[in-house]
């Protein structure tokens, strides 16, 4: 099964290059964006990690406190091919001694405590540096600045990240069987819906890039103050909406589906219906902060800051066809 080829803003890909040939080829650091109280019920625990998914660490960690592992709580959902740097809070009700943490791949950085366990989107931003490797790479030079530049000034399409739709977006079946009334656990249900949220979402995005309205405020449009999950409606796009969607201080937001909602395929639409899943907002266009690149013949490494809740592939599928190894 393979997903559509969703429009790109800032024209086609300038290359093809391998990614993750190793995993400190794509490393991420999470930034929590505030300060932990220093007392409380939760220890938090700074984890740098390789090669090992979000969910099976939470469980390593919970399995070592001995508290269950719902009771783990971390920010978001990191890449298992990577290095990446995140926080967990785990409960401290049984004093858990970290100095003798032992887990394959994972060490902890830094630890502190709080009063309240990390919640999911609760972090500010992720930091990426990603190594994109192939030949003749060095030619692409002056035209992958030119376009890192765009990206710079005007964004990129928040488009939904390959990942989201699993390996050979397998979770579109998924979403379909969900759909057609089968029974699942709570953890496919929910990765059932998530699928067609997403896959509605760029569906939606896609054709906002197509007719070149992704990173424009219209009329009867819902905008999103950047940063922020904050949303107002917009009856009249003014003067003054289009200078503050330019500067990117608000961007247009399109809708994620749930209750009310319409739209195709009418089976997942009436799903969503059905499973009383409240609609929600995301942004339509994804501010790149701070991107830089170096370049050699056969290296191409790049670097960028996202929001929560945005794709670096997102970002890498309008500058390169990145091939994974």
């Amino acid at each position: 099964m393979a997903l559509p080829d969703w429009a790109r803003a800032h024209g086609p890909a300038l290359f093809s290059a391998d990614i993750r040939t190793e995993p400190a080829d794509f490393d991420v650091t999470e930034h929590l964006g505030w300060a932990l109280s220093g007392t409380g019920e939760h220890d938090y625990l700074r984890i740098e990690k390789t090669g090992a998914n979000t969910e099976w660490v939470a469980r390593q960690l919970a399995r070592h406190a001995g508290v269950p592992a719902k009771d783990v709580g971390y920010a978001g959902l990191k890449d298992r091919r990577a290095v990446t740097r995140q926080w967990f809070s785990v409960p401290r009700r049984n004093s858990p001694q970290w100095s003798s943490l032992e887990i394959d791949g994972v060490s902890i950085l830094d630890r502190g405590r709080h009063d309240r366990k990390l919640r999911r989107g609760a972090h500010r931003a992720n930091a990426f540096v990603i190594v994109l490797r192939g030949r003749g790479l060095g030619e692409y030079a002056t035209s992958l600045e030119a376009r890192l530049d765009t990206v710079r000034e005007q964004g990129v399409p928040n488009y939904f990240g390959e990942q989201r739709f699993g390996r050979d977006a397998t979770n579109l079946r998924l979403a379909d069987q969900w759909a057609s009334g089968k029974k699942m656990p709570r953890h496919a249900r929910s990765l059932a819906i998530s699928t067609m949220r997403s896959f509605l979402f760029n569906t939606a995005l896609d054709g906002r890039v197509r007719d070149g309205t992704w990173n424009k405020i219209v009329a009867g449009d819902v905008a999103n103050l950047d940063g922020t999950r904050s949303v107002f409606d917009v009856a009249d796009a003014d003067e003054e909406i289009a200078r503050r969607c330019a500067r990117m201080d608000v961007h247009p937001a399109g809708e994620l589906a749930g209750e009310g909602s319409t739209g195709r395929p009418a089976e997942w639409i009436d799903a969503l219906h059905r499973g009383r899943v409240r609609p929600g907002m995301r942004s339509l266009r994804m501010r790149v902060i701070d991107p830089a690149v170096e370049i050699s013949d056969t290296i191409v490494r790049l670097s960028f800051s996202l929001g929560r809740g945005s794709y670096a592939t997102s970002v890498l599928r309008e500058m390169v066809v990145a091939n994974p190894k």
